[in-house]
């Protein structure tokens, strides 16, 4: 089984949203209070839990690089919170995601559409160990699969 790790935002890109506010692209940041399921934190990795405030703003993805590149929108705690270290472990706002999009890209930073999957997050272990198994790929994101929103990027260690 391949060892790897899911990746979160840098501390650095949480610190300068809750500073100034701004998003990747500039723009204001949207204050949300969680009031039902989702609004996961990229930076913690974990869900919102009710009444808390999050922030919604736009994300320039540091991977892939290319013809697949993208912004996305993403919530992350208003709060410090600690940044997601764990390793052989599936982000809980994965498993938690009804609907998730697994992508996976080779080291021209190419997606590999036969490694593609899209199931319940609770179900994302094999199709994610399936593509971090495949000597093909650098890495693998995973989104949401109905908005399409990262949820995070994870690499083999």
């Amino acid at each position: 089984m391949p060892r790897f790790r899911c990746v979160p935002i840098p501390t650095a890109t949480a610190r300068r949203f809750r500073a100034t506010g701004r998003d990747d692209r500039g723009l204001a940041l949207h204050r949300r209070a969680v009031d039902g399921p989702g609004y996961p934190c990229r930076h913690c990795l974990r869900l919102g839990e009710p009444g808390e405030s999050m922030l919604l703003g736009s994300y320039d993805l540091p991977r892939p690089q290319g013809v697949y590149w993208t912004p996305s929108p993403i919530f992350l705690h208003e709060r410090d919170c600690p940044r997601f270290e764990a390793e052989d472990e599936i982000a809980p706002i994965v498993l938690a995601n009804g609907i998730v999009s697994v992508r996976s890209y080779d080291a021209d930073e190419m997606c590999l559409y036969d490694l593609g999957h899209v199931c319940e997050g609770a179900q994302v272990a094999a199709p994610l160990l399936r593509a971090l198994g495949d000597p093909r790929t650098r890495f693998v994101n995973i989104h949401t699969a109905r908005p399409g929103c990262l949820l995070t990027m994870v690499e083999r260690l």
